[in-house]
């Protein structure tokens, strides 16, 4: 069996929402065990109530908080984050920053990752995200896995995803609920993530 753990930071929903439509194309791979986990939340909890990420958050709350544990047993780990001023969220960086023991032993070496990332505009830094958060990925020995383009809906999409991984555009209001393309994209991602883990274990 190839573990593939989905590692993720969502506010208000959306990225939860990508992050399910990764992790059901990592299970269309035979021999496969998908697993789920969020990040810790370092927005103080008046914020969240004054915005309505808590409410929001409720809808996920069954998922377990990762710990570096649950990245070392993994076979591939893809990660999704919401865009902060075209990088990563703080709250997933702040778990990828606590992973320097893993890269002291290699832990990570090898492994197949790939990024998912939800704006609020269009233009939000969906690219300049994923980018930027490859690069730690990278470091920490990481083997990047994109989207080809033989997944057709790059060619029509019109609101995310990319070569360098899947994409959301939840507006500025965070009120455009994920698409039918934009979760066959993630799909996409998944299976191949996951039919790499299971390569590179035989």
């Amino acid at each position: 069996m190839a573990r593939v753990h989905v590692v993720f930071y969502s506010m208000y929903g959306h990225v939860y929402r990508l992050a399910e439509a990764v992790a059901a194309g990592a299970r269309e791979v035979e021999g496969t065990e998908v697993s789920l986990f969020q990040v810790a939340e370092l927005v103080p909890e008046e914020a969240l109530e004054r915005t309505g990420a808590k409410a929001a958050r409720m809808a996920f709350a069954h998922i377990p908080i990762a710990k570096s544990d649950d990245l070392a047993r993994a076979d591939a780990i893809i990660f999704g984050t919401p865009t902060r001023f075209g990088n990563v969220s703080a709250q997933l960086k702040n778990q990828i920053d606590q992973l320097s023991e893993l890269w002291g032993k290699g832990e990570l070496e090898g492994k197949p990752a790939g990024v998912f990332v939800s704006t609020a505009s269009l233009h939000g830094g969906q690219e300049t995200t994923i980018l930027t958060l490859m690069a730690p990925l990278i470091h920490l020995g990481f083997i990047i896995v994109g989207v080809p383009y033989s997944v057709a809906e790059l060619f029509t999409t019109t609101s995310g995803g990319s070569p360098y991984g899947p994409g959301h555009l939840a507006g500025a209001d965070s009120q455009r609920d994920v698409d039918e393309t934009e979760k066959t994209v993630c799909r996409a991602l998944g299976k191949r993530v996951a039919e790499v883990a299971l390569k590179l274990r035989r």
